[in-house]
């Protein structure tokens, strides 16, 4: 007990200090782009481009902060995408058939909570690697959405629900809002809490958490249902905003969640990772896009600096770790 007791407290100044000077890295990238694109385009720096760059991140952010936790405890999660489709066309279904908004949100991310049990089970308790489960996730949960829909979209979304999400709150969109206030709960979790640790000491070291005494398989399962929750919330803000759900809708969110993520800080051999750095991440991949966008560069000149960035990332995080 007393070897516990000694253990954790040595390590975590570090851990918090580590992080707090790669997010103020991630920072000073996002500055330079925002620089960078000021003087290239008239158009970037304004308050209606910069509130349109914050919420076209919005939807990334969210599900990026559910990798987020589950690339620190050790995990990734690669059905988000899937789950979000799967979780916008049987919600959209529900409101469209009469059903309460508040009901129908509530059972929304119920369905994501379920993907995330669904994947967090097979990972803690019958031992399959995150990367098997979610791949096959990502199949399943798309295949459910397809069959469920015959393919086709599902119109018809109230106007009641679309004004929630296309409102503002003193000229901040409700997306920036919902973003803003999700981040503050996971960075309190992740800091102020015994599930915060409970995550860190997992991706560091299973076997050692364990031994130690971390609940190890119901904290993975946690990961996930905050990972598949979020996936539906972010999908929530999308047909909000269409007025229609695709069973289509998600593809490659993954990518861009696990990119985000790993731009902000989060190592991908977990026990690392920053609610902030991914906010952060999430920023300048949307900032990114839009100024190459008012630039008029092509699309995959898109792909090609986003890459970039993200092995620009991977390798500033492996000098930080003095690999």
């Amino acid at each position: 007990m007393m070897t516990q007791t000694n253990t954790q407290p040595a390590a975590a100044p570090s851990a918090k200090f580590k992080l707090n000077l790669r997010d103020a890295g991630t920072l000073i990238g996002l500055l330079i782009i925002v620089v960078t694109f000021s003087f290239l385009s008239p158009v970037f720096f304004t308050v209606p481009n910069l509130l349109n760059i914050l919420q076209q991140s919005s939807i990334n952010a969210l599900i990026a902060l559910g990798m987020t936790l589950v690339i620190i405890s050790g995990g990734i999660d690669l059905s988000v995408g899937p789950t979000a489709a799967l979780s916008a066309v049987l919600g959209a279904t529900l409101m469209v058939a009469g059903v309460p908004v508040p009901v129908a949100i509530l059972a929304t991310l119920g369905i994501g909570a379920l993907c995330g049990v669904f994947s967090g089970m097979l990972v803690a308790y019958a031992g399959l690697q995150p990367f098997i489960v979610t791949l096959g996730g990502l199949s399943l949960f798309r295949a459910i959405a397809l069959i469920y829909t015959g393919g086709n979209p599902v119109f018809g979304i109230p106007m009641e629900f679309r004004s929630i999400i296309n409102s503002d709150v003193f000229g901040i969109p409700t997306p920036i809002i919902i973003v803003a206030v999700i981040a503050l709960v996971l960075w309190l979790v992740m800091n102020k809490t015994p599930l915060g640790e409970y995550i860190l000491a997992v991706g560091g070291n299973e076997e050692a958490a364990r031994v130690a005494g971390v609940p190890v398989k119901r904290t993975k399962v946690t990961v996930f249902i905050i990972s598949g929750t979020l996936a539906s919330l972010a999908s929530l803000i999308l047909i909000g905003r269409l007025g229609a759900a695709e069973p289509t809708i998600g593809n490659l969110w993954e990518l861009d969640a696990i990119a985000a993520a790993a731009i902000g800080g989060a190592s991908l051999m977990g026990g690392k990772g920053s609610i902030v750095g991914t906010i952060i991440g999430a920023i300048i991949l949307g900032a990114l896009r839009n100024g190459l966008t008012l630039l008029n560069i092509q699309a995959f000149y898109q792909l090609l600096a986003t890459g970039l960035i993200i092995i620009i990332a991977m390798l500033i995080d492996r000098a930080t770790r003095g690999r």
